[in-house]
Parts: C-alpha cells; structure tokens; sequence
C-alpha cells in the first residue's frame, strides 16, 4: 500500500557526463513521508546511483514501527540502465533499461519478480520467483519498465492539456501509457513552496499497485521535475508522498 505511490512511474539535474536533456543529477536522493489518512504510516526514498557504466534507478518504502503492527510494508524496486547512446528515446535520454527488480511485501501481499530486456533482440524475459514462471515476450526499441519510464517523463516538456505517450512492460503486457498534463498549481510542504505541473498516469501495472483510483503527481515546474507530492486511493482511503528532504 504504501509504495503504490511511488510507481510510475519515480526523478533530478544533470551531471555533466550527460546530455543537458535530462533532468536528474547522480548520485541524488530524496525522502519522503508517507501518510495515511493524514497520519505518517512510513518513510520512502527515490535514489540515482551510478555504478560503473550502469546507472541504478531505486524505489523504497517501509512502513513505521506502528504502522507494522498492523500492516507491515518492505518494498525495493531496482531498474537498472545501461549507459549510452539511446535512438529508441528522447535525445539525451541515460541509456537503456536491461534490468527491473519489484520485492514487494504488503500486509498479505508478497511480490518477486524480474524483468531482463534485450533491445536488440527486441525480446524481455519475465521471471515470477514466488509462482516459478519464466516466460518470454515481445517488446519495441522504445520499451521501458514501471520505473525507468518515470524518469523518462522527467526528461520531455510538459504541456498543460496535452499527454505524452509511453511503451511499458509489465503485468506480462507491453502496451502504450498515458501521461496527462493537468494543470500547474503552487503547493506547500515542510521542504517549502514549490511551482508544480500536476500530471496523472494512466497506468495498468501490477506492481508497485495495489491502488483503487488515480494517481497524482506534483512535480516542479522547472527543468528539474522533482517530484514534491505524489497521491493514490488505495482500499481504505488515500495514500500521501511528500517530500521532506533532498541530498
């Protein structure tokens, strides 16, 4: 439940290895309360990381002391980038995803699985450990995974009104996403205030996802694109990420 906020699709300024058309720095973290009906149920993490020619895009939560009580959350979700030249994306996008690692657990949920893409081959192979599934599929020069794919939003100009369209893999299903641009709109949070651009994903991942309804996404409207507030509905009420500390 907690980490159904942090999908999408997860974002920063760029180090000068790479082209000004991104918009995240590595390494770089940012933290995040979580709430709950307006109570704090666990903290969460985006992180960049760079590890030789391959660039590290990490998604965490857990739930509070308390919270695990009654509803305990560990999710770690890894999707791993190859540096370099990238035809398929936008000009100057990292590199291309090879790797994607969801270990969820959510009350009674439990979740591992793994994505290995071959771009060249145009072919992912999709590893279920807890079912022991292995199967392979069909993807484009385009496909990203659940993560990856919200750093790439990051990277393009966001309209108010318009959408942009992503290829994604996941649920065993390779298929277009839509990004609606909603609107812009200045909110305050314990980090400060912040000019945001709201957008909300329409999404159909099983992972990262145990949601009810929408999902929004306050990022700032610069070309950093952080994301400062992200909101979900889940079975009982909405879940909150807010930002509240940036290293």
């Amino acid at each position: 439940m907690l980490n159904t906020v942090f999908f999408v699709l997860l974002f920063f300024e760029l180090s000068a290895i790479f082209s000004p058309a991104n918009s995240f720095s590595i390494p770089e973290k940012l933290h995040y309360d979580l709430t709950w009906g307006g109570i704090k149920t666990g903290e969460a993490e985006l992180e960049v990381r760079q590890n030789g020619d391959e660039i590290q895009l990490i998604s965490k939560a857990d739930s509070s002391p308390l919270a695990s009580l009654f509803y305990r959350v560990e999710d770690l979700v890894i999707s791993t980038i190859k540096k370099g030249e990238n035809k398929g994306y936008c000009e100057g996008f990292i590199g291309v995803p090879h790797n994607y690692r969801i270990m969820i657990r959510e009350g009674r949920q439990r979740m591992n699985k793994e994505f290995i893409m071959n771009h060249s081959t145009k072919k992912v192979t999709y590893i279920n450990y807890l079912a022991k599934e292995k199967k392979e599929f069909g993807i484009n020069e385009t496909t990203l995974d659940p993560l990856s794919s919200f750093y790439y939003v990051r990277t393009l100009p966001l309209e108010v009104g318009k959408s942009v369209f992503i290829d994604i893999f996941d649920s065993k299903k390779l298929y277009k996403a839509e990004v609606r641009v909603l609107k812009r709109e200045v909110i305050e949070t314990s980090a400060g205030t912040f000019k945001t651009v709201l957008i909300k994903p329409i999404v159909r991942s099983e992972g990262i996802f145990f949601r009810k309804g929408d999902i929004l996404i306050w990022l700032t409207d610069d070309t950093s694109k952080i994301p400062v507030m992200l909101k979900t509905k889940v079975g009982l009420g909405s879940v909150k990420a807010v930002l509240v500390g940036r290293q």
